[in-house]
């Protein structure tokens, strides 16, 4: 008979990576014990949405990633508001935060990413600077907000955190101003153009964005920020600033552990890490970019879920490998659709397919390396990217039907007919 600490399978997280590797343990094995630990105190909840939440798109009945009984349903005994400080992966336990301690025969590691903090002068023990990446974070947001009836803010970070959390203020009526380390906003993921266009759309919104730039100190008024100095040395008043840069694999519990993590988990194509029975999944691992030919993480939830059901497959004796990622983003910039997925950035030798529409705020890119399509920007108009995102994926030659790429008549049915085939009994496109 096993303590109530000892589990068949322990997971840690309760995010999109934890949720599918969950389901797939119980699809493969119905008495095994799972247990859960998670250190946020929420339900499964849809992470993406907490800036519409906070903007007032969606309600808190919409948050639920997986039913309020999921877990009992799947016979999961849970423990949330328990974090994980420590791994023993030769005596196959976990240790939390109160003390307490949990014993494993497999154990997934899916924490996820922890919000990157700069060190600003003034920022420390200052109310109204906040990251925003957990459903805490937005509550705690709203409640400043209402509180102090907030009217301007700083976003710092013009990635996708930092316009969806931009664009969540803006719909609150709080005017904006978004300061961006690099020359123009969404810089890693996009070129030039495509950055222009989702610069115009923010200045038609009244954003002042401040490139080449960051917040080099902040000032308060009774303890409350009330401006923010920038690194040019202008000084932004604000009401409240985000810090919204990015965030990183949260690796704190692996000292000592043995396991090997580089920018995140280090984890082979079964989501093993380097100790067997341990795996990691999500935006805490280190797996394979199929463009890049080398592994990093990608923190996006259709790649955690994927990751996830790997990982869990895997643990529960069966096999299954996960055939690595492609970098994706699709974000509205207040209103303008985006999308971009693969390397969007041509090499010497690239072919680069173009149409641009300034007017109408259009801008579609594709590059194309040794006849196969790596990369793609949609702007304005998003309509089949996911055929695109599939052809990139699937590393699919186009050679064939390259003439028909940019075409307004271009779609499944111009694809070959056996990769037609593959979609509909394989994997099918992810959009």
């Amino acid at each position: 008979m096993k303590s109530e600490n000892t589990y068949d399978y322990l997971v840690l997280g309760n995010s999109a990576a934890a949720v599918n590797a969950v389901e797939a343990i119980r699809a493969r094995d119905v008495r095994g014990s799972i247990g859960l630990f998670a250190r946020e105190a929420e339900h499964a909840y849809s992470r993406p949405l907490i800036t519409y939440l906070l903007g007032g798109a969606v309600d808190e009945g919409r948050m639920d990633y997986r039913p309020r009984d999921f877990y009992r349903r799947l016979d999961v005994q849970v423990r949330l508001g328990a974090e994980a400080t420590g791994v023993d992966a030769a005596g196959r336990t976990v240790r939390f935060a109160d003390g307490s301690t949990a014993a494993f025969g497999k154990l997934l590691i899916a924490t996820g990413g922890a919000p990157i903090r700069p060190p600003i002068e003034g920022s420390e023990g200052t109310a109204g600077v906040f990251t925003f990446t957990t459903w805490a974070d937005q509550r705690a947001m709203e409640e400043y907000i209402v509180r102090h009836n907030v009217s301007k803010a700083v976003v710092l970070g013009g990635g996708l955190i930092g316009l969806k959390s931009l664009e969540a203020l803006l719909a609150r009526k709080v005017k904006c101003a978004l300061v961006e380390l690099a020359d123009r906003v969404l810089a890693i993921t996009f070129d030039q153009q495509a950055s222009q266009l989702a610069q115009a759309a923010l200045a038609k919104m009244g954003v002042d964005l401040r490139t080449n730039n960051t917040v080099s100190s902040v000032q308060n008024q009774g303890g409350r920020i009330c401006s923010v100095t920038l690194k040019d040395g202008s000084v932004v008043p604000a009401e409240m600033l985000i810090l919204a840069i990015g965030v990183r694999p949260d690796l704190a519990l692996l000292e000592g552990s043995g396991i090997k993590a580089d920018r995140g988990i280090a984890v082979d194509e079964q989501m093993q890490t380097s100790q067997p029975d341990i795996y990691a999944a999500g935006d805490v691992a280190e797996a394979m970019d199929n463009l890049l030919g080398a592994p990093r993480p990608v923190p996006i939830l259709p790649v955690a879920a994927r990751q996830g059901r790997v990982a869990g497959v895997n643990m529960a004796g069966g096999q299954a490998k996960y055939d690595g990622s492609v970098a994706m983003n699709a974000v509205d910039v207040v209103g303008l659709p985006t999308i971009s997925v693969g390397i969007t950035v041509e090499q010497e030798g690239d072919q680069v397919l173009r149409e641009l529409d300034v007017k109408a705020g259009v801008y579609r890119k594709l590059v194309i390396r040794d006849e196969r399509l790596i990369g793609a920007i949609f702007i304005g108009q998003i309509q089949r990217a996911g055929i695109f995102t599939g052809l990139i994926r699937n590393r699919v030659n186009v050679s064939a039907f390259k003439d028909l790429l940019m075409s307004d008549q271009f779609g499944l049915l111009s694809l070959p007919a056996e990769y037609r085939a593959h979609m509909v009994a394989g994997s099918g496109i992810e959009v």
